[in-house]
């Protein structure tokens, strides 16, 4: 069989293996009958059908990956040089988009133009996975205009964070399909993001991540270290990314269902009232007291302040999760920093507070 129709008999039998489901996410010792905030949803509203889950093909050297820009625009034709530069490193082929560095105010391009250039790669089988080249603001005024049924009918990787949390969402709700939270293009690819996106993505391993112990010039490390806020070990469909732009989704049909998963989060300079203000959001949805545990990775920038008085982002934690019963860890490398891990938004997960430790209990890809 040479190497086309064993790519077309792998995403066959990656979609036909899609019928089994994905099966209900666990909570192990979570007290679910201990009362919540006042903030809670009270109605009982359906939520979003949750199909059954797609893995891409894992990816390998030699293939094609296209870089596309669903939101900011970039100023600099060397920045999308760095980009490709990045990628071909890790062995990959690389294809930019036509619009990648268009502008039209903020954006990289129209509406039209950057939904175009991002259907264009779902449409083309040569491509086996996409990497956004940067946040900043717009992928969310496009995912009515995204091409879902090329993504049902050829699954490939989709790979960013930040603004792309509206992507990467999306098109798990539409299409059941594994989508990834991890380094855009125009991020620093450090040693240690490097390894986890391989390890992710080219080697699909299910295994444990868990933050560096880096102790440096000092007696005891100081740096990455995690801050447990409710202990307990819990199971579920790992799912969430970008604080502001998860909740700013909140309402649409575009946010897959939530029950049961352990959810997770990270933000970059946000005043601490506005996270307060979106985990009520959260709370207000239902996601809060219907998941089966909370990382939090980093919140980056997001200080205090110079106001009369604030809570700590560890009050806030606590007086929106304290009651629920379910494990809490804060400190993840997850967010706006150089190391960081690649999730696999939907696959079943294991989550230990104490430890401080995400667990993915099966391969991320196929």
């Amino acid at each position: 069989m040479d190497e086309v129709s064993r790519r077309g008999f792998l995403r066959k039998a990656a979609l036909g293996a899609a019928v089994a489901g994905l099966s209900a996410g666990s909570v192990g010792g979570a007290d679910r009958s201990r009362s919540v905030p006042t903030t809670r949803r009270s109605d009982h509203s359906a939520p979003p059908h949750r199909l059954p889950l797609v893995k891409p093909e894992r990816l390998r050297p030699g293939d094609t990956v296209a870089v596309v820009n669903p939101a900011g625009a970039l100023y600099s034709a060397t920045d999308i040089r760095i980009v490709v530069e990045r990628l071909e490193a890790l062995d990959l082929r690389v294809r930019t988009g036509e619009h990648v560095l268009s502008r039209h105010a903020y954006f990289a391009g129209t509406d039209e133009e950057r939904a175009e250039d991002l259907n264009r790669m779902l449409r083309d089988p040569s491509v086996r996975g996409i990497v956004a080249t940067r946040g900043g603001w717009g992928s969310a005024r496009i995912l009515d205009r995204i091409d879902y049924d090329a993504l049902r009918a050829d699954p490939k990787v989709i790979v960013g964070y930040s603004d792309v949390t509206a992507l990467l969402n999306a098109v798990h709700r539409h299409t059941g399909l594994v989508t990834y939270h991890g380094p855009v293009g125009m991020s620093p690819f450090t040693e240690f993001t490097a390894e986890h996106f391989r390890r992710v993505l080219f080697h699909g391993e299910a295994y444990t991540l868990e933050n560096p112990v880096r102790v440096g010039n000092d007696l005891t490390h100081t740096a990455d270290r995690i801050l447990t806020l409710t202990p307990g070990v819990a199971r579920g469909p790992l799912l969430g990314g970008n604080l502001t732009v998860f909740t700013s989704i909140l309402g649409s049909d575009h946010v897959p269902d939530t029950t049961g998963c352990i959810f997770f989060t990270e933000d970059v300079g946000e005043e601490l009232y506005r996270v307060d203000r979106m985990l009520t959001q959260l709370a207000l949805n239902g996601i809060l007291d219907g998941m089966a545990g909370l990382v939090f990775g980093r919140c980056t920038n997001c200080d205090p302040g110079s106001g009369f008085a604030s809570f700590t982002l560890e009050e806030l934690l606590d007086q929106h999760t304290g009651t629920l019963g379910v494990p809490v860890w804060y400190g993840s490398m997850i967010g706006h920093i150089p190391d960081m891990f690649t999730l696999p938004l939907g696959i079943e997960v294991e989550v230990d507070a104490a430890r401080g430790t995400l667990t993915l209990l099966e391969s991320p890809v196929a």
